[in-house]
């Protein structure tokens, strides 16, 4: 019971981060784009480091151990591509327009808003909304790793979060200039978030009266092939984007050492 309850407060945390870009958003005049270039590298080399070492290898072991070695490698494999196919079809039915994905700067934001004041909080809403989406199986995948691998909790949950600032940015800026409303904007933006934590418990209920370790590896390989979609369709192109290509791969390289130390010390 421990374990579920440190998983869903991690997962609660890594939703709550939407709050956090909401708040970058309206005390911050221009951005950091080095740092968050950095920052988003770093999360995409924790999650595809965790996803393709750790959790795709333990995949493996339970589903091959239950089913034999050849037949529990197919499984993994397309549990691993079912997963990245579920996020794939989520970006693909929303707009590009509301598409959490599609990141902006905050002075970007700013300059669209003042010029399409009309359409804001039609366009906020749609953003919340689509986030809200896509997070739900974000939740999943951060609840069944913190769940299965404590160890490695900590980090993927940070590296989730680090993602979640930009959407959280997104939301609130359209919705702040269409009501004037600081207070409306970082609700729409929270509330976009505790999806996250509301696709953990969706999970919890439905899986666990069913789990065992066939269930298990193949939720495990299809969190993992979530999170590498997430990683190379959404993490690496916005470093590219925000910075210099050298510093996106120098946070990638970044998460990936350290995600590797910190699983050598929990050993």
């Amino acid at each position: 019971m421990s374990s579920i309850l440190l998983a869903f407060l991690l997962t609660l945390i890594a939703g709550l981060s939407t709050g956090i870009g909401s708040a970058i958003a309206f005390f911050a005049k221009k951005t950091n784009t080095k740092f968050l270039s950095i920052s988003l590298g770093f999360s995409a080399g924790v999650m595809i480091y965790v996803s393709m070492i750790e959790i795709f290898s333990e995949a493996r072991n339970l589903l091959t151990a239950e089913l034999g070695t050849k037949t529990g490698y197919l499984l993994t494999v397309i549990s691993f591509f079912l997963g990245m196919l579920i996020i794939a079809l989520i970006d693909k039915l929303i707009p590009s327009a509301e598409n959490p994905h599609e990141v902006y700067k905050v002075e970007e934001i700013e300059d669209n808003c003042i010029r399409k004041n009309a359409k804001l909080l039609r366009t906020g809403l749609f953003i919340a909304f689509a986030i809200t989406i896509h997070n739900f199986p974000e939740g999943i995948a951060a609840f069944i790793s913190s769940l299965q691998h404590p160890k490695l909790a900590i980090p993927v949950i940070i590296a989730i979060s680090i993602h979640n600032i930009p959407e959280g940015i997104a939301v609130s800026f359209p919705i702040y200039y269409a009501t004037g409303s600081r207070r409306k904007a970082f609700l729409f933006s929270l509330l976009s978030g505790l999806s996250e934590p509301l696709g953990a418990l969706v999970g919890y209920l439905v899986l666990m009266p069913f789990i065992n370790d066939v269930v298990f590896g193949i939720v495990f390989a299809a969190v993992a092939g979530i999170m590498v979609f997430i990683s190379l369709d959404e993490l690496l192109p916005s470093a590219e984007e925000y910075g210099e290509h050298h510093l996106c791969i120098y946070g990638l390289v970044s998460g990936m050492i350290i995600m590797s130390i910190s699983i050598l010390l929990f050993m």
